[in-house]
């Protein structure tokens, strides 16, 4: 299947990003938002961001007009009716999705692939609510998505082959790098990752080293990015403790559950960078 028309549900940080590198890649995309308030704010920030790219000189005017040219805004899922592929990006709530999936499945034509863009919540189920099962899956992006090079093809034990090559080929055409994996939760990326920052805190939270010597000591000593704190002030303390949840709900194994320190600070209202104080100040 040639996929032409891309349907986007959802113009926040994910949404919005994988609109615009749909757009970018030359595809005619259209995002979906709840209101004409968050849609009018989406759209902005697009703008905002796309402005940003050609005032360095990364990107030319005419380029920036054209690609906004390619996307339309919209707060009707109907008109997502004559797409070939959907991507769903919405808060991780698995009941809402499956309900988005199963009105989804009455309005799209019978070809078109619908995606989870989910980290966390059962593909399957979401599948499972409605009458294509076989096309579709999860394409898991990574914040911020103009610039993160993976995405994660997530495989059901229902979707076909036909179904995941033309959704890795998509994610090829975008310039990223697909990685399949199975529908299992987590994935690849944060059933590695989600412990290891748990851990990081169990670390700290037993006194064996300072926040910054910690960071600074899997910086230097395993050539990360960033260490684990940093990390998690990125993401957002309240997203980690959720997706541990999650998969703590899922395996019943101990590495998986959230630290004590961890609830409290997203008790506190310490959530990250997006609060202003996570682990550091900012």
């Amino acid at each position: 299947m040639t996929t032409k028309l891309v349907g986007v549900i959802g113009c926040g940080l994910m949404g919005g990003g994988i609109t615009q590198v749909s757009a970018q890649a030359g595809f005619s995309t259209v995002v979906v938002e709840a209101n004409d308030e968050l849609l009018a704010r989406g759209l902005e920030r697009l703008r905002t961001t796309l402005g940003g790219l050609v005032e360095r000189g990364k990107l030319d005017a005419r380029a920036r007009d054209e690609m906004m040219g390619r996307i339309r805004g919209t707060v009707r899922l109907e008109d997502l009716k004559d797409c070939d592929l959907v991507v769903e990006a919405m808060t991780e709530n698995q009941a809402l999705k499956n309900e988005t999936f199963a009105r989804l499945d009455r309005i799209v034509p019978s070809h078109a692939l619908l995606a989870s863009n989910t980290s966390s919540c059962n593909v399957t189920a979401m599948a499972a609510a409605t009458t294509r099962p076989g096309r579709v899956l999860g394409l898991h992006f990574f914040n911020p998505v103009p610039l993160m090079k993976l995405v994660e093809v997530v495989r059901t034990i229902l979707t076909e082959d036909g179904s995941a090559q033309t959704a890795t080929e998509w994610v090829r055409a975008l310039g990223k790098v697909p990685v399949q994996a199975k529908d299992s939760t987590a994935f690849i990326v944060n059933r590695l990752l989600v412990p290891y920052l748990l851990d990081a805190v169990r670390v700290y939270e037993g006194g064996l080293a300072t926040l910054e010597d910690i960071d600074h000591a899997m910086k230097l000593g395993c050539g990360y990015p960033m260490g684990p704190f940093t990390l998690l002030d990125l993401v957002g303390l309240d997203t980690a403790m959720y997706v541990a949840e999650v998969m703590f709900e899922e395996f019943r194994e101990p590495r998986y559950a959230p630290p004590p320190l961890l609830k409290r600070m997203v008790m506190a209202g310490h959530l990250g960078r997006k609060s202003g104080r996570g682990f550091y100040k900012y």
